[in-house]
């Protein structure tokens, strides 16, 4: 960056642990929240999670809390309405997001409509409109990928046009994030690798991205450290509650980093594909990003080369040569996802995805060069080299 400074914010109290669960009673009281409002999605609610959260309240004394179970996955601007006034209708006066992406994303967006009044999202859409405190909102993710507990973003989709509407405010951040490793036993071995690619791509970017800092660094390297250690070895003992905590703290980890220091072309590349081709995002990241730290390596070899420390260890990292030190941590990833496409299927290729037409591949260029993800990147990005990478990446 140009700027002689950087910047560092996160507000986020994080609670962690195989019993965070049961502290949320007292995160709730703390803020003088009575009537929460559980925010989730019919998956989760069969999963049993909903129980176990209304158990841990129930435990403490408190009043069951209502709850609406009817998040979509890609949530738009009519759910969100609803459930403000759902929220207004039951005499709520906090929120707690029990999801993944979509869900935590539903229930920032559904805090600025009950706590700035009305119904029109599109109002508030974009940086910094919302410039005041909103109402408690607490976090129990579900998956550990997008690092949403720790943003101060939320997408949500236009229910009448379609598109994406962005919202970014300090004042969208959680109060507290609850990560537990209960909330995420029972996710299935895809979404295991997917969410710990996401995360994992989330902290990669934020380490080589042009906002960059020493604090967000920190995060980043300890976030590609712990899912190195820990998501392979975790597929074969999906049981593993303490892998599960590890991954989530390094979900929300990542999320801190790339909230201060931004993403990039693999964003980019990911919010289009994902839009035109409906890839999960979490796919769309493992896909996409070995080709583009090829892309980004000339610009930034030094700094991918020290990923290798993270990914691989201190011994693989003395013992490899300067030089060759980029190149070997880009190997790492593809070894990664090769074990991860042996143990669950994730895709390593768009053709693997078996959504993904070669044909559609302009149109995705087209689309991810005005994605606003690419400010960013720390090499310019043209169409033609989108499409290139693109080309690579179909497999």
């Amino acid at each position: 960056m140009s700027q002689p400074f950087f910047e560092f914010f996160c507000p986020v109290k994080i609670v962690a642990g195989a019993a965070a669960l049961d502290h949320v009673p007292y995160e709730l009281a703390a803020l003088g929240a009575t009537k929460p409002l559980i925010i989730t999605d019919k998956g989760v609610r069969g999963a049993g999670l909903v129980d176990v959260v209304l158990g841990a309240i129930l435990h403490a004394g408190s009043a069951p809390p209502p709850v609406y179970d009817d998040v979509p996955p890609d949530s738009g601007t009519d759910v969100v309405a609803a459930i403000a006034r759902h929220y207004r209708a039951a005499g709520c006066d906090s929120l707690i997001a029990l999801g993944g992406g979509s869900v935590i994303d539903t229930a920032k967006a559904v805090n600025i409509l009950v706590s700035e009044g009305g119904d029109d999202l599109h109002a508030y859409a974009g940086t910094g409109v919302v410039k005041r405190r909103l109402r408690p909102l607490f976090v129990l993710p579900t998956t550990s990928g997008t690092g949403s507990e720790a943003t101060s973003v939320a997408v949500i989709r236009d229910s009448q046009s379609g598109a994406k509407l962005p919202f970014m405010s300090p004042f969208l951040m959680p109060d507290a994030a609850v990560l537990d490793p209960r909330l995420t036993l029972g996710l299935p071995p895809l979404f295991t690798a997917a969410t710990g690619m996401d995360a994992m791509t989330h902290a990669v970017e934020s380490f080589l991205c042009l906002a960059k800092n020493p604090l967000s660094d920190a995060y980043a390297t300890a976030a590609i450290r712990k899912i190195s250690e820990h998501l392979v070895p975790l597929l074969d003992d999906p049981s593993n509650a303490q892998r599960r905590l590890e991954l989530a703290l390094a979900a929300t980890m990542a999320g801190v980093a790339f909230s201060n220091s931004m993403v990039g072309l693999v964003h980019s590349l990911g919010h289009s594909t994902g839009a035109l081709c409906h890839v999960p995002h979490g796919v769309c990241m493992s896909v996409f990003l070995p080709y583009v730290l090829e892309y980004n390596l000339d610009t930034r070899r030094e700094a991918i080369g020290e990923l290798l420390l993270p990914l691989a260890g201190a011994e693989t990292y003395a013992a490899t040569r300067p030089d060759l030190r980029a190149t070997a941590a880009i190997a790492r990833l593809r070894t990664m996802r090769d074990q991860l496409y042996e143990q669950a299927k994730l895709p390593r290729t768009l053709a693997e995805t078996g959504k993904v037409q070669r044909a559609q591949l302009p149109q995705i260029a087209q689309l991810a060069i005005d994605d606003g993800t690419l400010i960013m990147n720390p090499r310019e990005v043209r169409y033609e080299d989108a499409l290139a990478v693109l080309e690579r990446a179909f497999g």
